[in-house]
């Protein structure tokens, strides 16, 4: 995924956020498979274990079994069908997640190549937010930013004004 481009400015944005919210002496779950920001979060002081490649659609058990204090799920809602059923099924009281922002104008990103890189949702902001409080979680920060290019045209240009990300974090409600 991260043959050619390296989120820089997005992996500092959510090392800020979530050192900001998550305390180096809690456990991480961090939903899907090492990557290059589990890595980072690793190298930073976190205690991380990852999810191991399982469809989260159709199996949860690593949820439900995780003793972590703290879910983290970086761009991974969009990619699921159900991501309700996921944030039910945590148990941890702790959740920084992160999405990218539907765009107005451009569509809904498809990999041709990696059935696993496509978006079935493309949130807006208060989409999330809705969806995180459905699944009894309250929303304490929040954080948006943008993701210009160095590239020409209107959407390059409108990419240096429009929000691209949104993070949370959010705590379970009892």
């Amino acid at each position: 995924m991260y043959e050619k481009t390296y989120p820089n400015k997005r992996f500092k944005h959510t090392l800020e956020f979530l050192k900001k919210h998550i305390s180096t002496n809690e456990t991480i779950l961090d939903l899907g498979v090492e990557n290059p920001f589990s890595k980072i979060m690793s190298a930073e002081g976190f205690n991380v274990e990852n999810t191991q490649g399982e469809d989260l659609d159709e199996n949860i058990s690593t949820i439900e079994n995780s003793e972590a204090d703290v879910i983290t799920a970086f761009e991974i809602f969009e990619h699921l069908l159900s991501p309700y059923t996921v944030l039910k099924s945590i148990k941890t009281d702790k959740l920084v997640a992160s999405v990218p922002l539907k765009l107005w104008f451009a569509s809904a990103y498809r990999s041709k190549t990696d059935q696993w890189d496509r978006h079935y949702h493309e949130f807006e902001d208060w989409q999330f937010d809705w969806l995180l409080e459905k699944a009894g979680w309250k929303i304490i920060d929040r954080k948006k930013w943008t993701n210009p290019t160095k590239k020409i045209g209107i959407r390059p240009l409108l990419r240096w004004f429009t929000p691209r990300y949104y993070i949370v974090y959010a705590e379970r409600v009892h």
